[in-house]
């Protein structure tokens, strides 16, 4: 159930009859080489919208904007300070909560996010212990790398684990990319130079069978994961 799809009545409804559970999407718009920009935004909210089939859960607009300084290289590469992604979702999950949501399950879809969400969400825990907190990353999830592992594909930024249909803007080349060699802390320009066309390497793309075991696999955990939420319990996995 989408944000965008209720009004403010049916909101209120569901916080006074039916639950108080939310997913908030975090991701970012950046390069992702051959595939969407919007890809850390796409692929949480498809999996979301798939998960609240099995749990009746509200999703929040995703934030589209993450930090990414290093691929501002790129056009169409959008990216926030630390400070300010912080300020941003700190304020989002506060207004929730004031509504009367105490279930939270951040779905973050973007790497450059994840310290900062986790530093952010031990602070909002102790602020409101009446409030259960969760994050989640799909991509970090333990099904999905059993699946990536039983294909022998190494999962990599803009390759095939990335690939979801959800994401596919253009046609993805054949082949492997090597990866490249390249500091963590290298500026914009050195980080297009090396990495070319944005992706990190490894397979662009893996047959549909393995994207749908992916698809699935971060499904069941994020389910698992809102049914945590219901009864209380915090997730020590991230």
């Amino acid at each position: 159930m989408l944000f965008d799809e209720l009004n403010w009545m049916d909101v209120e409804h569901y916080l006074a009859h039916h639950d108080n559970r939310v997913i908030v999407i975090t991701g970012a718009c950046e390069q992702h080489a051959y595939l969407s920009l919007l890809s850390d935004v796409r692929a949480p909210l498809a999996i979301a919208q798939a998960a609240v089939g099995f749990e009746s859960v509200l999703i929040a607009p995703p934030l589209p904007y993450g930090i990414s300084p290093y691929f501002t290289a790129y056009p169409g590469t959008i990216s926030l300070s630390p400070e300010t992604f912080s300020a941003v979702v700190r304020e989002v999950l506060a207004g929730l909560i004031r509504q009367g949501f105490k279930g939270v399950l951040v779905s973050n879809g973007h790497g450059g996010n994840t310290d900062t969400l986790r530093n952010l969400l031990v602070e909002l825990g102790s602020e409101h212990p009446d409030v259960t907190f969760d994050l989640f990353e799909w991509w970090k999830d333990e099904r999905v790398a059993d699946v990536a592992a039983a294909t022998g594909l190494p999962p990599n930024h803009a390759n095939w684990l990335e690939a979801l249909p959800t994401n596919r803007v253009a046609n993805l080349p054949d082949g492997e990319k090597e990866p490249p060699t390249l500091s963590r802390v290298a500026p914009p320009q050195a980080v297009r130079e090396a990495l070319g066309d944005g992706s990190y390497g490894g397979p662009y793309h893996a047959p549909d069978a393995v994207m749908d075991r992916v698809f699935e696999a971060a499904v069941t955990s994020m389910v698992e994961r809102l049914r945590a939420l219901a009864s209380g319990r915090h997730s020590t996995a991230s």
